[in-house]
């Protein structure tokens, strides 16, 4: 493990500061009663920070990992710092000014500033793709590590492009038509207008779809493999069967396909207009069918070694 001295410095500061930011944001719900778009004022400014503490510290340490394009690495992440920080800007300069930050084209301005905001995610986005690419191409010692990490990135990858869907006209504005002159184009919300009925505090709808859902899952996929691989190093010294890295590695890559398979089911839910707390039998079999496949996919990993397998396949040095 390396040292945090060593961790990307922009990006280590800026998750600092977003976890000061969280603070401001919790206060701010204790102390602001405004309501935009069916939402406390200071709920956006509150969540983004909250998630991109843990998002921007382990890219951080990810790139800590890269065993070729470190200075192209640096100025990926130091990009994604860049972006994330002007998003943040932006959404907080439009809680103070009493405004919706997405999806807001009320004014000229106002739409200026939500364009300005979606170069950021693109930016963000496409940072994040360069260091997943220099990350696959970096030789990590331990195979389970690097999987984990490559994973992690890919699925976040495709979460964080879930937010794309969501700058796209509803199907409600879309039949409204004069898109042109409409105050908001784009919704979290698949089926219901955004604003209504919602989970306690991710504010996730309970009457229609939320592409938040898989946004958010997808994209902290880049904590979850990493700190599941590691409950697995801290459980290896008291399970035998934990000890082989082979083990370790098939465990990995079931979790990965299990966690993008959930990623993949999330989606296909608030695509076609479902709540997540009510979903239906073709949502049960599936998740059904996700959890059989994860449980055999981990009996499998866990047997005795005899022979190589398709996993063991992946524990190999990637070809240069």
């Amino acid at each position: 493990m390396s040292s945090w001295r060593t961790w990307h410095r922009p990006l280590v500061v800026f998750s600092a500061s977003m976890a000061v930011m969280a603070v401001v944001g919790a206060l701010g719900l204790l102390v602001d009663d405004r309501v935009v778009a069916g939402a406390p004022i200071w709920a956006k400014p509150f969540k983004f920070a909250v998630s991109f503490v843990p998002y921007t510290l382990t890219l951080a340490w990810m790139l800590t990992l890269l065993t070729r394009g470190r200075r192209a690495g640096w100025w990926a992440g130091t990009v994604v710092a860049l972006a994330c920080l002007g998003e943040m800007v932006l959404i907080t300069g439009q809680v103070v000014r009493g405004k919706r930050s997405h999806f807001n084209y009320e004014t000229p301005f106002d739409a200026m500033l939500y364009n300005a905001m979606a170069v950021t995610v693109v930016v963000l986005w496409a940072g994040t793709l360069a260091i997943a690419v220099l990350l696959l191409r970096s030789r990590i010692a331990d195979r389970a590590s690097a999987w984990a990490v490559r994973s992690g990135v890919l699925i976040a990858l495709v979460g964080a492009g879930v937010g794309f869907l969501m700058s796209q006209p509803s199907a409600q504005q879309r039949a409204a038509g004069d898109l042109d002159g409409a105050d908001v184009i784009g919704a979290h919300s698949v089926g219901v207008p955004d604003g209504g009925p919602s989970m306690p505090l991710t504010g996730w709808s309970t009457t229609g779809g939320d592409l938040r859902i898989p946004h958010f899952i997808g994209m902290h996929a880049l904590q979850a493999l990493p700190l599941f691989l590691l409950a697995l190093i801290l459980l290896a010294p008291r399970t035998d069967r934990l000890r082989d890295p082979r083990v370790r590695l098939r465990l990995v890559l079931v979790a990965s396909g299990a966690y993008a398979a959930v990623v993949a089911l999330v989606a296909w839910q608030a695509l076609r207009g479902q709540p997540l707390v009510h979903p239906d039998g073709a949502t049960l079999t599936a998740a059904a069918l996700i959890l059989a496949a994860t449980a055999a996919g981990a009996f499998a990993a866990l047997r005795p070694a005899t022979s190589l397998t398709a996993a063991d396949a992946f524990d190999k040095e990637p070809v240069s």
